[in-house]
């Protein structure tokens, strides 16, 4: 154990991450997953050299600001998991650990001024649909905005899409195969609102009625991710009580949701919702694997020809859902489509929600070799499973003036049903 971890200082939190400080044996299979290991090179930027500053800092024998440069390093992409042979759950410590420690690091007011407007306008589709038409007007005065605050200009759209409003009940086609509701998501409905639109259209397809709860909210994965621990448990209990019971699964179509949503048990460990949490975590499923499973009742109709198209795992679909092979059989179940793989798909795109904020460099140098590998395959459309990584795709590949499309893997889906023309 840590030898000073009391539950009055760590609380609940400090069982999960015990142990996972526990379960490391520091053989160093981490680092070569590792996206800033190989983009820093130095021990403190892996898996295994953060365990060990997190446990220094736990047990009170490092302060917290010595640690806090490289912990801020880390995307939380978990591509760590996946590649230790001894199981450490790194996500039962990155999370926490910034959690019980936030309040104690000092940030510059900027600093505090960008992840405050993050906190306040991301979760939230209106105001985040108003603070992207507040930044299109920044990037007209771009010099007198402070530079804390400009890789929110630099990452905001030059135009959003018209804002949809999605049916409260979607009926199955033809005879009902099962139930499901929906996360609608908050960044994605803003961003790419037909994601949601294509998701409905594909299930409806295949039989299954969609259900979108009305007081449903942010996943609170921002603020998980970030420490604030507080407005993660908010958002936990309102999407608790929004969900009905009577759906055969709980759905989300956004990875890094998803993978939020699993973690609710630790979320609210300690709490009177804590078992209410646990059996909510294993209803949500994503989209891609609840379709699988239940299978295409529809065949897709393709575009009549051959199509190459390329997938990027999703960080918090591959490594922290385990989901890889599902998408890619979806795609291959179109006509004509060959899946094509990326060179280093276990390295991080750069996203990480609000990492391109905090950490610009880091994520645009991500950014540029993902986009680098997308190019590579020669395929015309990558699909992804994740709002972020499609925003960073789309990014990077424009700065290349790249024609690839980038696309969610519903929406590719839904264009090969309809044989949509891209």
């Amino acid at each position: 154990m840590l030898h000073t971890i009391k539950s009055e200082q760590y609380g609940p939190l400090g069982e999960p991450m015990a142990h996972a400080v526990q379960s490391c044996v520091h053989c160093g299979f981490c680092l070569a997953a590792c996206p800033t290991y190989q983009e820093f090179g130095q021990e403190m930027d892996s898996p295994r050299g953060r365990i060990v500053l997190m446990k220094q800092v736990l047990e009170g024998t490092l302060p917290a600001t010595a640690a806090q440069v490289h912990i801020d390093r880390c995307l939380g992409c978990l591509a760590c998991e996946p590649a230790c042979p001894s199981g450490v759950p790194y996500r039962d410590l990155i999370s926490p650990y910034r959690a019980v420690v936030q309040e104690k690091l000092p940030r510059t007011m900027a600093e505090r001024l960008r992840r405050w407007m993050a906190a306040m306008t991301i979760p939230y589709p209106g105001r985040f649909r108003l603070a992207l038409l507040g930044a299109k007007l920044g990037k007209m005065v771009r010099p007198l905005v402070p530079s804390a605050l400009r890789p929110m200009l630099e990452l905001a759209p030059s135009s959003v899409p018209p804002a949809v409003t999605l049916p409260r009940v979607t009926p199955a086609q033809g005879e009902r195969r099962a139930r499901v509701a929906l996360l609608a998501g908050c960044a994605q409905q803003v961003l790419e609102p037909d994601i949601n639109v294509a998701t409905i259209e594909v299930l409806a397809k295949n039989g299954i009625e969609v259900v979108i709860p009305e007081n449903q909210g942010c996943c609170g994965g921002l603020a998980w991710h970030t420490g604030d621990l507080a407005t993660a448990q908010a958002f936990a209990r309102r999407n608790l009580d929004a969900f009905p019971a009577d759906v055969d699964a709980i759905l989300t179509n956004a990875a890094g949701c998803g993978s939020a949503m699993h973690e609710y048990h630790l979320v609210l460990k300690g709490t009177p919702d804590e078992a209410r949490a646990e059996a909510f975590r294993h209803r949500v499923v994503d989209v891609s694997v609840f379709l699988a499973k239940l299978g295409l009742r529809v065949p897709p109709k393709g575009w009549g020809g051959a199509r190459a198209v390329a997938y990027h795992d999703a960080c918090h679909l591959a490594n922290a859902q385990g989901v890889r092979a599902e998408p890619r059989s979806l795609l291959r179940a179109i006509p004509g489509v060959e899946v094509k793989e990326l060179a280093d798909a276990h390295l991080c795109c750069g996203s990480a929600g609000t990492y391109n904020l905090d950490q610009p460099d880091t994520a645009n140098a991500l950014g540029a070799q993902k986009a680098a590998a997308v190019k590579a395959t020669g395929a015309a459309t990558v699909a992804t499973g994740n709002i972020g990584c499609l925003t960073q795709l789309r990014t990077h590949l424009a700065k290349t003036n790249s024609p690839i499309r980038v696309k969610h893997t519903m929406q590719v889906l839904r264009d090969a049903y309809t044989g949509k023309a891209e």
